[in-house]
């Protein structure tokens, strides 16, 4: 299985160094040196992780073969994609791949049915799960346990809590339906009522830790 795990940004410096936003809840694992990526377009890559650092928060990475500055600037745009298992699961029993919660039925405690999960979207301060309803409009569920209390992927559901007026606008109330938040990441880390994941847009790893930590 093939999972976006990052996008390339502009060049740092004059040595072949590129910014990389993170779309993975393992950026260890999949974009760490000696990783060998995919790319989109396909005639970038594929791409082999020479180095990587942190730097004033940004990850930045040095490829095989990109030399200079020219070179990192061409990549600009490129999506990377790593080889999945699909088989394969986090570590952590409260993470999650965003591939394994897409098409989930969402039903609310009482057992109702919501509607089907079609996307994880990553933002910097939580993640959000798209849900369609079945007259076609989506609704936007952050991510946390005290709203997404219960997972369920044996059964293929998704138990959600959510507050008033997210699934339905409340009486009176005009609520725009199926806006969808700018952003990516599906791994979606589930974070705790307080504190959302860690952002990172889908590596396809929708890590969902209940107490906020994260990522295909």
């Amino acid at each position: 299985m093939q999972l976006v795990v990052g996008k390339i940004g502009r060049a740092h410096g004059i040595k072949g160094d590129v910014s990389v936003e993170v779309r993975t809840d393992e950026p260890e694992l999949r974009l760490g040196p000696g990783a060998v990526l995919l790319t989109d377009p396909a005639s970038a890559g594929p791409l082999t992780v020479e180095s990587g650092k942190v730097h004033s928060g940004r990850l930045l990475l040095r490829f095989a073969g990109v030399k200079d500055r020219n070179d990192a600037e061409a990549l600009r745009g490129t999506m990377l994609i790593a080889e999945v298992d699909p088989d394969e699961v986090p570590d952590d029993p409260e993470e999650y791949y965003d591939h394994q919660l897409i098409g989930l039925d969402v039903v609310l405690t009482d057992g109702t049915p919501v509607g089907e999960l079609t996307e994880v979207i990553h933002l910097p301060y939580q993640d959000l799960l798209t849900v369609t309803k079945a007259d076609g409009t989506e609704v936007l569920v952050p991510f946390v346990s005290r709203i997404v209390p219960t997972v369920d992927l044996e059964n293929q559901r998704a138990v959600i809590d959510p507050p008033a007026g997210l699934i339905e606008p409340i009486e009176g109330d005009e609520q725009p339906s199926g806006k969808r938040a700018s952003g990516e990441r599906a791994s979606g880390a589930r974070g705790s009522a307080e504190q959302g994941g860690d952002g990172q847009d889908g590596d396809g790893q929708a890590s969902g830790e209940r107490d906020g930590g994260d990522a295909a």
